[in-house]
């Protein structure tokens, strides 16, 4: 990888932005998105923009040396810009540990995967840049804008990734999937009459959307199949979590939960753990409990990885 063209690269890509958003007035995102488009080869009508991807063009990025620029973006954009909860990228540090994840605990070469609330697609990139596997992702997002940002930036990475533009708590046609993976949006679903069609429904009041999102989820996994979930640490000892766990019982079990930080998400009150879950197995594993207390520090990383490969020989059939 080459660090200088990331930095050559993300300078030409944040002066066409800020070019943008002055000729329309728009938001950093917005004005990403018609920079992707016109890299890809839309007409602009301002001759810097145009020099600057002839330039882009020229610096022949990888796909990860791509992915490398946009996350700097999101990471100026979450400086700038005020920002909805759902508009902020999974972080890397967090991705690489669900890439872990996923190789560490499937036997197959080739996997399905869908991701409930894509984001960004900062970790669709992540993972299908990464993976020592072959990835058939698919993404489910309900905001337009998320969506043609996620796509826009994918088209340049020339990432084999789908999205899909829908509200995820209602019922989709679609194939089970080997791995459901999200980085699970918080806060409660506004709407009680398709919240009622769920067993998670609270009978008073709204219910938490990652609750439904949760539900909804494990109905796209195949048997043995896993889902793994950023979610809030109290998510199994919250007001409502009592209604998740008895739904959760005869559907998935447990495997692991890892604690993380509250550095990472900047407030204490945004912390979430990382929840892996595995549907209708015929081989119940013993729960790995972790407590990451830095995704930075060696020492701790190389400590969790030799005690999740013991839990792993001890408890899962690959």
């Amino acid at each position: 990888m080459n660090f200088k063209k990331i930095e050559t690269a993300y300078e030409l890509v944040l002066e066409n932005i800020q070019i943008i958003e002055n000729q329309i007035k728009t938001h950093l995102y917005d004005a990403l998105i018609e920079q992707n488009a016109f890299y890809l080869g839309a007409s602009s009508t301002d001759q810097q923009v145009n020099d600057n991807n002839q330039r882009l063009h020229q610096l022949n990025l990888t796909k990860e040396e791509w992915r490398r620029v946009f996350q700097f973006i999101f990471i100026k954009a979450a400086q700038t810009e005020q920002l909805q909860a759902n508009h902020q990228f999974t972080p890397d540090s967090i991705g690489f540990i669900l890439l872990f994840l996923i190789e560490q605990l499937t036997a197959s070469n080739e996997l399905d995967v869908l991701e409930i609330g894509s984001g960004t697609g900062n970790l669709a990139a992540t993972l299908v840049n990464n993976s020592q596997k072959k990835l058939d992702y698919l993404g489910i997002e309900i905001d337009d804008l998320l969506i043609d940002l996620a796509a826009s930036t994918a088209e340049v990475m020339d990432l084999s990734v789908r999205f899909l533009q829908e509200d995820a708590v209602r019922p989709q046609i679609l194939k089970a999937s080997d791995i459901i993976i999200s980085d699970l949006p918080v806060g409660f679903y506004p709407n009680d009459e398709i919240a009622k069609r769920y067993q998670v429904a609270s009978p008073e009041g709204h219910t938490y959307a990652h609750h439904l999102l949760l539900e909804q989820s494990l109905k796209y996994l195949k048997k043995d199949g896993l889902a793994l979930f950023l979610a809030p640490g109290n998510l199994l000892t919250s007001d409502q979590s009592g209604l998740l766990k008895n739904w959760l019982k005869d559907y998935a079990d447990i495997i692991a939960v890892l604690t993380l930080p509250d550095s990472v998400f900047g407030n204490p009150d945004y912390t979430k753990s990382i929840f892996v879950l595995q549907k209708q197995t015929d081989h119940r594993a013993e729960t790995f409990l972790y407590p990451l207390s830095s995704l930075q520090d060696q020492n701790i990383l190389a400590d969790f990885i030799e005690n999740f490969q013991k839990w792993k020989i001890d408890n899962m059939h690959l």
